[in-house]
């Protein structure tokens, strides 16, 4: 069942990342570039972790599945520093 879980919320961050790349593509306004392409890391992360917890069990990947997280949200702070200037 978390298997399943962890499948969801990588699905939801990629539609939330399909979502505000159109309306990027739509708009111009870079904002939701940024929202977007963190949202797209947040999916890769949750992928990353259902690779980790369910198909190799026995490799301990919990550094590596850590920083598309990490990237995506210091992504998303540099986008919102950006803009505000």
């Amino acid at each position: 069942m978390p298997g399943l879980v962890y499948i969801l919320c990588a699905l939801t961050s990629l539609a939330c990342s399909a979502m505000l790349l159109r309306g990027y593509r739509q708009s111009g306004v870079r904002l939701l570039l940024w929202s977007g392409l963190c949202f797209l890391g947040l999916a890769l992360d949750n992928v990353i972790l259902y690779v980790d917890l369910f198909v190799w069990p026995d490799v301990n990947m919990a550094a590596f599945r850590r920083l598309p997280g990490l990237f995506s949200l210091m992504l998303l702070i540099f986008g919102l520093v950006w803009e505000t200037k």
